[in-house]
Parts: C-alpha cells; sequence; structure tokens
C-alpha cells in the first residue's frame, strides 16, 4: 500500500540577521571626524559583518563615562530606543573596559560589542589560507584574554573531595591559562610563516627584482587596481570592506622594458584595532619589504585626507612612514561634472579646484583604466630616482649578474684582463650585488649596505614575504604568471555612496 507524503515546506538553515543599534561619544579628540562620520563607517563595517543596522545614538562629551562608556542617562534611552526597535546587538564604536560592556549588557539585557570586536568578526568571516587564519585567532585571543571576566558568571572550584582541599584554581584562571598557552601556541605558528615568507623573499633578492607595495584605506580600489595594472582579475574585487586578508603580487610591466614585482596588502581603517595590526605584523611589514610604495587614495570620498592619515600612522608603526611613495588618487570617473565630490567645486579636499593634482600624485580609475599609463611612467620614474652610481669591475665568471645589469641598469661595460669595468646607474639591489662580486665588501657588510639604501634598516632578510609564492619563477615569468594569495580587495565602482560611508 503506498502511503502519499504530503510535501514539507523546507527548513531555512540561514542564522538570522542580528538587529543592531549603533553608539558613539564624540569627545572631541579626533580632528576630522565627528561622531556621525564614525558612525556611518560603523554602519559600514556592521553591514559587512551581516548585521541589519536599525538606528544609531551619539552622545557629546569631554570624556567617556568609566562606567557606562555614554552617560547613565543616555544608557536608560538606548532601554527606550531598544524597545522601539527590537534591537538585540549594541555596537560601540570605541573601544570598551569590560566594566563598560559588563554594565550595558546588564541594563539593555542585549549582546554588547565594540568597534574592534566587529573588525575581528569581519577578518575572521574572510581569512581563507592558513595564515590569515592563524593570524585572525591570534587577534582575538589577545583581545578576549583581558575581557574573560565578563564571559563567566560562574566561578565554581575545579576538582574536590579528599586530597583536593585548598584554593583550587577558578573557572576563570583555568580560562586564562588555557588562552595563554593558546596564544604562545599561535605565536609559534605564526613565527613559522615568518620564516617560510623569508625564504621565498631571498628568491625576489636572487633576482634583483625591484618591489612595488600597494597600500591605502580599506576599499579605496587597491585590489582593483592591482587588476588594472595586471591587465586581468587576479586579486578578488568587491565593494566591501576587507573582503580579502593575504596579500597578492603579481609582475607588472612599467614601460621601456622595466618590470617590478608589485604586491597589495591588506587595507587600513580608522580605529584599527592594535590587536589586529601586532597579529598582522607578518602581513603587514610587506610594506617594509617594498622599494617604494603607491599610496591609493578614493579621492571621490570627502574624507580622503582623513583616510591618509590613518594609513600615515599605521605606516609609521610599521616603521615606513618615510619610505618613497606615489599617491594614486582613485575612483577619477566619480569626479565627473555634477558629482558630489566634482573637483571643479573644491569639495574634494585631494583635488583642488582646478583639477590638477599635487606633485607626486596621479589621478586614476583603476575602473575605466584612466591615468594608468601615466601611473606606471610614474612608478618607473620613481624607482630610476632610487638608483645609484657604480663604478666597478666583475669576474668575467659573473655572466649572470652582468645580464641583469643590462636588462635592469643604464651602464656601460668596457672588457680587459681583470674583468668587465662596469658604469654607470643601477637599482640598489642591484649595486648591491655588483659590488659584492667585485669584493668591495664581504656579503654580510653588502647586504647590510643594500637594505641601508633601500631604507629597511639593515634587516630586509627580516621582513616577510608570501610563502606560497615562487617568486624565482616570478621574476622570469610573463606579467601574465602569478604568485598565491589574496589581498584586501575593494572594488573600484561608480555606485552612489552615503555620506560619510567608507566605501
Amino acid at each position: 500500500m503506498l502511503v502519499r507524503v504530503s510535501p514539507r515546506t523546507p527548513i531555512d538553515l540561514a542564522p538570522p540577521v542580528e538587529k543592531a543599534f549603533l553608539v558613539a561619544v564624540d569627545t572631541g579628540a579626533d580632528p576630522g571626524w565627528t561622531a556621525e562620520d564614525s558612525l556611518a563607517e560603523l554602519a559600514s563595517l556592521a553591514d559587512t559583518a551581516g548585521a541589519e543596522v536599525v538606528g544609531a545614538e551619539w552622545q557629546n562629551r569631554r570624556h567617556v563615562d568609566p562606567a557606562w562608556y555614554v552617560g547613565k542617562g543616555k544608557a536608560q534611552e538606548l532601554v527606550a530606543a531598544k524597545g522601539e526597535t527590537g534591537f538585540g546587538l549594541l555596537v560601540a564604536d570605541d573601544e570598551l573596559s569590560p566594566t563598560q560592556q559588563r554594565s550595558l549588557e546588564q541594563v539593555l539585557g542585549v549582546k554588547v560589542i565594540d568597534r574592534s570586536r566587529l573588525i575581528l568578526d569581519i577578518f575572521a568571516m574572510h581569512a581563507r589560507t592558513r595564515e590569515g587564519r592563524l593570524q585572525v585567532e591570534l587577534a582575538q585571543l589577545e583581545y578576549q584574554l583581558p575581557r574573560l571576566t565578563r564571559m563567566w558568571t560562574h566561578l565554581s572550584r575545579t576538582g574536590g573531595g579528599i586530597g583536593t582541599r585548598g584554593p583550587g584554581e577558578t573557572q576563570l584562571e583555568t580560562d586564562r591559562r588555557v588562552i595563554r598557552e593558546r596564544i604562545k601556541k599561535m605565536k609559534r605558528r605564526v613565527e613559522e610563516v615568518r620564516q617560510q615568507r623569508r625564504v621565498a623573499a631571498r628568491g625576489r633578492d636572487r633576482r634583483l627584482v625591484p618591489t612595488v607595495g600597494i597600500v591605502g584605506y580599506t576599499n579605496a580600489g587597491k585590489s582593483t587596481l592591482l587588476n588594472a595594472l595586471v591587465g586581468e582579475e587576479v586579486a578578488l574585487a568587491e565593494d566591501r570592506l576587507f573582503a580579502t586578508l593575504d596579500p597578492t603580487s603579481r609582475q607588472v610591466r612599467l614601460g621601456d622594458g622595466q618590470t617590478a614585482v608589485v604586491t597589495d596588502t591588506v587595507g587600513f581603517i580608522h580605529k584599527l584595532p592594535h590587536q589586529l595590526i601586532d597579529a598582522f605584523r607578518a602581513t603587514l611589514e610587506e610594506v617594509n619589504r617594498a622599494d617604494v610604495l603607491v599610496e591609493v587614495v578614493d579621492v571621490s570620498d570627502p574624507h580622503a585626507a582623513e583616510h591618509r592619515a590613518t594609513v600615515q600612522l599605521v605606516l609609521d608603526e610599521l616603521g615606513a612612514g618615510t619610505k618613497p611613495r606615489l599617491v594614486a588618487l582613485n575612483k577619477a570617473d566619480l569626479l565627473e561634472a555634477g558629482s558630489e565630490a566634482d573637483p571643479r567645486d573644491g569639495s574634494s579636499s585631494e583635488v583642488p579646484a582646478d583639477g590638477r593634482v599635487a606633485p607626486g600624485a596621479v589621478l586614476v580609475s583603476a575602473l575605466t583604466g584612466a591615468g594608468l599609463a601615466e601611473l606606471r611612467a610614474e612608478i618607473a620614474a620613481l624607482l630610476a630616482s632610487l638608483w645609484v652610481d657604480v663604478d666597478v669591475v666583475v669576474p668575467y665568471a659573473e655572466g649572470a649578474l652582468l645580464a641583469q645589469v643590462r636588462e635592469r641598469g643604464s651602464t656601460e661595460a668596457t672588457y680587459d684582463a681583470d674583468g668587465v669595468h662596469v658604469v654607470g646607474r643601477v637599482p640598489p639591489a642591484v649595486a648591491a650585488a655588483l659590488r659584492r662580486a667585485a669584493g668591495i665588501e664581504d656579503e654580510a657588510d653588502a647586504e647590510g649596505w643594500e637594505a641601508a639604501v633601500r631604507g629597511l634598516g639593515g634587516k630586509g632578510d627580516d621582513v616577510p614575504d608570501d610563502p606560497e609564492a615562487d617568486l624565482d619563477d616570478i621574476a622570469e615569468a610573463d606579467p601574465d604568471d602569478a604568485t598565491t594569495g589574496d589581498a584586501d580587495s575593494d572594488r573600484d565602482d561608480g555606485g552612489t555612496r552615503r555620506a560619510g560611508a567608507k566605501d
């Protein structure tokens, strides 16, 4: 006998969208940023994390309340807002202390997180490689360690019975010990990644390939620019914050036969958690390895100047703040007549009303390709400005090195009994190799001299590189050949922006 089964409604396994309410305190201590502007960026972060923003409030105070973050009266207003909107998540724009977090949770009865926790959550969502996951977990553990007092309401003693009496160990102490051990393990694994990057970096040094690091605010168009320079989509480019975290390296032709390895790095953001900077130092220090930097600025954003200040702060912390730099004013396609950021009305702080840009900056559109030829030429000129004079005699046995000199420098060679007399200008890395081959300095001194010329403080080998990249092959490959890894991706599109939101 056949039994007819009635169709069933499919079960929706997707997690429910959390309703988030944003709160900020404006103390006036953050030049260029108002609480409203910062909350607009926080709303973009919450949207990237998958939350639905149902409201926002801010309060002007001389300083944040040590117990409540906002004033106690404003906390009661948040209770009323919860009844109106039904939010289940409160996100504070600044980093909260455990006391502030606990106080707000008790009065509101909802989950309370801060900006740092939100950014860490986004990084955890987008970490795809082993290296990225390791660094995110390390940052999360370091963030959680001082906040364990909030996470445990019970402090039960472990153990019991005869032979176990005494003070024992509380659950809180156990958790702290476990997390500290986990942090040690994560740091060891991250150090292994650094070692792998170090080995890959030596391959690039042997090939004497000039390197360019792309830096900038998140979603300024860095990955789109790398794709445009390469000529194909080699890095994920999406219109969202921190789409991916790992660097992408590709060989790019700059003109006149000159090539360089260009590396896209993770983007920066206002109030970037210090735990992330520390944990991602192995990745962020990729900028230290670069000969020059290309800083990508979203010229259509009204906070472009503040974005540049944020980038400068992070670069200073990494020790790369004074490295030679070219500014790419990206998204020029949004600076058309009648747009909100028309350069002719002076609304963009990076482009004056006459439409001209300052020396050392190039107006480009990675989406349309406008200005890319000029950008390539400016990168080549900046690299050439770092070249140094050489006058050395190299043994005939150094034929491979001499071939690289002819390819990458501007020199004249004469041949005599002692070897090949090379005179001219070459990149610093090539000059260092020539000096070593000529026996002017021993290898250790030459490496230190090379690092000093490149502004690396004599620690070039300590700077990590992509552990999965075979840069020996890249140096000899066509520009279409690729290394592995992704980067903080962002799409340069011409869509409408919400005022104050950081695209």
